[in-house]
């Protein structure tokens, strides 16, 4: 290996050609001549008017000089070899700076004495110090140092290394254990990372010596012998060694033999939480743990979330992921920290609908993009699910997608339950919003019209299937907040629930043929809340089920409905967390501040299948999302449908909403059999049913309406007769003392009148 000695004798005269006394002085006095004449220059050359090319010479020249300089600084190996070169160009730096600071001072307004008396000084000093003549002897001075100055000066000299591949010469240079060897042909793997391979190569015509062991090159490199690996290189003899030193694919072998032990033990084997569950491969990186997992053939994958962290000793099971494939397959996932705390915003390119339908609307657990169709190209519409509790992120979900359609060129058809509250972003940004449980009745009315409208044309044309842009655009209808009108405890007479979920029936039977989609949104919505369980459950299992945080047996009963690939779906937290510290503040009687809300992460189902995701991140802003608002905007139209369909909803809409409201307000205070004032649910004769309508589905009629209805002949109709005719006895009719207590208060009204006992009628001027 080529020393710091060796690079000084490069650069100094070779051996026994050292100056005598006499020639030395003779060198000092021409170079002393030579000095005086160029201070001179120096002094007055920048003044006179000589051409350009001479000034540039002269700087030129002492650029080069520089150049020439850093290049030896640059060096791994400098040591007196610099020591040479600063004293070679130090003349000529200097004459140059005297020169060019000659040229600069009218330029800069300097005083041109100034220049002078640099030019002057450095004459002065270059006089004194002879140093070219001086570096001539340099060598000799060298050669007569004894050994231990000689190390010394080899020490004071040396540099630091500038490279790795430097750093490892040096460092095997240094050791007597590897004798004259040198280390060549050096391989970094990754610049973040120590391993490396090299070869070890003996002088011409030698081995490489036996002291060049495993132990003695990881004592070299400071490493475990582990992370060492000899063997003869391919092609040649004793003389070349290859090497591999790797000390951080040895610690992550230690770790993976760690990990693979700790799974046989606590997992996989006799005694283990999950007997049968092989682990056949792994990863570990930086911020996770992947485990592929197989189940033995006799048994099904099985990898509850819980029993695996407990088992791995994870304190919160919400880091650890499972994906299966239902049969005998997983992966198992074990994060370091939550992987949904930080997401980003969305963008206008993640919203716009691809070739295959979908958009992406969020992020994976793992980090990989997470996406719904709006339609499929083989079924059509599709129904999809959003539940949530308050504050868990679904209507950010929503208004997601809904700007995703706006961008893909969807028409959008939403009806919000909650008076408009829970998408106020959306009003004027589709092509239709409702607000209120009257409006989303019509717009449910007015969006089977159209489909009717479309079955007629598709039929005339013998078309089987609905095909996007040809000659209808896809058109999806959201119902938020329909909990307030599906299940018990909706404050919706049954008549009015049934006519909602008949048209939410017609829409999944065939509303898909025809390019309709249908979005249901709540707080808590059960499948058999929408009419036709089995079809909800068979249609949402082709869309999406979106679950954010909602109770535990709601998450456990939608699981049942929607996954089958084995993977245990758990409740969502409100915020992130670990469980263990809030268990060791309980403990310790501290109080632990909760972490970062989970608003947005849900269980996405599809196909089956279940993965924790994260809607993209939306900030409010003065009530409303403005990034939201943003990415509605982006596109400038607003898409809808044909003149001939648009002509169609908005009749529909006008003749349903005006029926529902009429209907719902006929909702009053009646008196139960104790007398005291209970709010009735509705108990009126069933509408005609939506399926039947060819264009509008005819919104339920109020009690009082049928009564009418009933006595509208004139004649006299006794009461048992007019409770028969509105559907008293039937199972979802009124009481009797419903129907009783609606005839008084149409008599109090003047309406109808009683003719003789338990005889009504109208009264003559109705």
């Amino acid at each position: 290996m080529t020393t710091e000695i060796e690079k000084a004798e490069e650069a100094a005269p070779a051996p026994g050609r050292g100056l005598t006394p006499r020639t030395a002085r003779r060198l000092a006095a021409a170079e002393r001549v030579l000095y005086g004449a160029a201070g001179t220059w120096a002094a007055v050359g920048p003044q006179t008017g000589v051409p350009w090319w001479a000034h540039g010479t002269v700087v030129l020249t002492g650029a080069l000089s520089g150049r020439h300089l850093w290049k030896r600084t640059a060096d791994e190996y400098a040591g007196p070899g610099l020591l040479l070169a600063s004293m070679r160009s130090l003349p000529v730096l200097g004459w140059s700076g005297a020169y060019t600071a000659g040229l600069l001072a009218p330029l800069i307004h300097y005083p041109t004495g100034w220049p002078m008396v640099g030019a002057a000084a450095w004459t002065a000093a270059m006089v004194t110090m002879t140093p070219w003549t001086r570096s001539r002897g340099l060598r000799r001075a060298v050669e007569q140092l004894p050994d231990a100055g000689e190390a010394a000066l080899a020490t004071t000299h040396e540099a630091a290394p500038s490279t790795y591949e430097g750093h490892l010469r040096q460092m095997w240079a240094q050791s007597p254990s590897t004798g004259e060897t040198e280390l060549c042909r050096i391989h970094q793997y990754h610049e973040d990372q120590p391993d490396f391979e090299a070869v070890i190569l003996a002088p011409a015509g030698q081995a490489v010596p036996g002291t060049v062991t495993v132990t003695n090159v990881a004592a070299v490199f400071d490493v475990p012998p582990a992370a060492v690996t000899l063997a003869p290189v391919d092609g040649y003899g004793p003389g070349r060694l290859a090497v591999r030193v790797a000390p951080s694919q040895a610690a992550a072998d230690v770790k993976k033999q760690g990990l693979e032990r700790l799974w046989e033990s606590r997992v996989s084997g006799p005694d283990g939480m999950l007997p049968g569950m092989e682990m056949i491969n792994h990863r570990i990186d930086e911020d996770r743990i992947r485990i592929r997992v197989e189940a033995e053939d006799s048994a099904m994958i099985n990898l509850p979330r819980k029993k695996l962290a407990r088992a791995l000793y994870v304190d919160d099971p919400e880091l650890v992921m499972v994906e299966t494939d239902g049969m005998g397959s997983g992966v198992v996932t074990v994060y370091r920290e939550h992987p949904l705390v930080n997401i980003r915003e969305a963008t206008v390119e993640d919203l716009t609908m691809g070739p295959d339908g979908r958009v992406v609307v969020g992020l994976r657990h793992d980090g990989r993009p997470f996406k719904m169709a709006l339609y499929d190209l083989e079924l059509g519409g599709l129904t999809d699910l959003a539940v949530g509790a308050m504050g868990s992120g679904k209507s950010v979900f929503l208004l997601t997608v809904l700007a995703a359609e706006r961008l893909s060129g969807v028409v959008s058809l939403v009806a919000d339950a909650q008076s408009g509250m829970s998408l106020p972003e959306a009003k004027g940004r589709v092509h239709h919003f409702g607000a209120g449980i009257a409006a989303l009745g019509a717009t449910l009315a007015a969006a089977c019209a159209v489909a009717a409208y479309r079955e007629q044309v598709s039929a005339a044309n013998g078309w089987g299937s609905f095909m996007l842009g040809a000659p209808w655009k896809l058109a999806n209808v959201t119902l938020d907040e329909i909990n307030m009108i599906l299940g018990d405890q909706a404050m919706v007479p049954p008549e009015y629930r049934k006519w909602v979920t008949g048209m939410v029936a017609r829409l999944q039977m065939t509303g898909r043929k025809f390019g309709f989609g249908i979005r249901f949104a709540g707080q808590s919505i059960h499948v058999t809340d929408l009419g036709d369980a089995e079809k909800i459950r068979a249609n949402a299992r082709q869309g999406l089920v979106w679950m954010g945080r909602v109770n535990s047996s709601m998450t456990q009963t939608m699981a049942s409905d929607m996954v089958n690939d084995g993977t245990e779906v758990t409740p969502i937290k409100r915020f992130f967390g670990s469980v263990s510290e809030e268990l060791e503040a309980a403990w310790d009687g501290k109080d632990v501040p909760p972490g970062p809300i989970t608003a947005g992460m849900a269980w996405g189902m599809q196909g089956g299948r279940a993965t924790l995701m994260r809607v993209f991140k939306a900030l409010k802003k003065d009530r409303t999302y403005p990034h939201l608002i943003s990415l509605f905007e982006a596109a400038p139209a607003i898409p809808g449908f044909s003149p001939e369909e648009d002509r169609i909803f908005k009749a529909a809409y006008a003749d349903a909403l005006e029926a529902a409201e009429r209907f719902l307000a006929g909702i009053e205070d009646e008196e139960d059999e104790e007398g005291e004032s209970k709010k009735r649910k509705g108990r009126s004769k069933r509408p005609a049913g939506p399926a039947r309508a060819v264009s509008v589905p005819a919104a339920p009629r109020s009690l009082r309406d049928q009564l009418l209805d009933v006595l509208a002949d004139g004649a006299e109709h006794r009461v048992r007769d007019i409770r028969a005719a509105v559907g008293f006895g039937t199972p979802d009719g009124p009481s009797s003392g419903s129907v009783d207590n609606q005839l008084s208060k149409l008599a109090q009204e003047g309406k109808i009148i009683n003719s003789r006992h338990g005889h009504w009628t109208l009264a003559p001027n109705s």
